[in-house]
């Protein structure tokens, strides 16, 4: 969601060291942005800390995010951090309701940038259906940090009916991926590489508590595991679920989604697409039952339209994940060794 909030006229145009003092300046920055932006009844207290109530069960999440270049196709790292939060909360089965909000900020940065942040981090709240209740701000000197970090700790009530856990998975059930891999690695390397290609490749950034409760509405039970596969991608996912689960997973190569020119930019790039990172992505191991009315449920979404089952679980080859390639020969595969794409989310 692009909002269209006019910058207030301020007495200033980039942050200073000052604007992170706790005086003045912090409360200039502060009352013509983020309590303005941001506005609900518990922020509004202004309190060091917020008070609340939720009921039941409980998931409770925090991520940080330091995403270079700040600005990129699909998004921007405001809208990020809101996301990042709200879908892990998601993968444990949540309703995500509430979040902390933090950031650091270098000195110099535009406030115009800091603006534009500051909307697009209200919008991807009000899509979630989430609020800011509490939060902080600090700014560092000049070449100590790299425009802004954002950190986002989020809570929120277990659905009734999930049961997430990798202790449910068992041998036959299906592996589900939501839509077209490593678009948003691919976001950022073509920025940071100055790639062109026919259409721009856009990062998936994007909320999925509303998917995923629905798919929750459904299923219930029969859901055994959701995780999103951020950093080290959906092989690094598989991975260490195989490895915790003490099964393996069998999967092949023709069956995973992914748009023709973010393949082709892996492809320059010397990549793996199985090891880019995803933000707006989850993983879903299903009971084998259900497997096909999930993927049809999933379908009929806005954010599954490219679903696909890519893998099933398996007694052999325990802690094993084994794909098939596009050309028949077979592989193992394991976890990113190492920072394939640093500074990615």
């Amino acid at each position: 969601m692009q909002l269209q909030c006019p910058m207030p006229k301020l007495d200033f145009d980039v942050i200073t060291l000052g604007h992170g003092s706790g005086g003045v300046l912090t409360n200039k920055l502060l009352d013509s942005g983020v309590f303005d932006v941001l506005s609900n009844p518990i922020l509004d207290e202004r309190h060091d800390g917020a008070i609340f109530q939720l009921e039941g069960k409980m998931a409770f999440s925090t991520d940080s995010f330091l995403v270079s270049p700040i600005f990129f196709p699909g998004g921007n790292i405001g809208e990020l951090a809101v996301n990042g939060t709200v879908n892990d909360l998601a993968m444990c089965g949540a309703i995500p309701k509430y979040l902390s909000l933090s950031f650091i900020i270098e000195e110099g940065l535009k406030v115009s940038e800091f603006w534009e942040i500051l909307i697009a981090i209200k919008g991807a709240c009000e899509e979630a259906g989430v609020h800011v209740v509490t939060g902080d701000t600090k700014v560092v000197e000049k070449g100590k940090g790299d425009k802004i970090f954002i950190n986002t700790s989020g809570v929120g009530s277990i659905h009734s009916k999930a049961n997430i856990s990798a202790k449910n998975i068992k041998a036959g059930d299906k592996i589900i991926v939501s839509g077209n891999i490593a678009s948003h690695g691919m976001a950022i390397m073509s920025v940071r590489e100055g790639l062109e290609f026919d259409s721009e490749i856009l990062s998936d950034t994007i909320n999925l508590n509303h998917t995923i409760s629905s798919l929750l509405d459904s299923f219930g039970e029969h859901i055994h595991l959701l995780t999103d596969p951020t950093r080290g991608g959906i092989a690094t996912v598989l991975k260490e679920t195989a490895q915790s689960i003490n099964l393996g997973i069998d999967m092949a190569q023709r069956d995973l989604p992914i748009d023709n020119q973010v393949a082709s930019a892996c492809e320059l790039l010397g990549l793996d697409p199985i090891y880019v990172a995803n933000e707006g992505l989850f993983i879903a191991f299903v009971d084998a039952s259900i497997a096909d009315d999930f993927l049809e449920a999933l379908h009929k979404d806005e954010n599954g339209a490219n679903a696909k089952i890519i893998g099933t679980v398996t007694e052999e080859h325990p802690k094993q994940v084994i794909m098939e390639s596009a050309i028949g020969g077979k592989r193992v595969v394991s976890m990113l060794p190492g920072e394939q794409l640093p500074r990615i989310c």
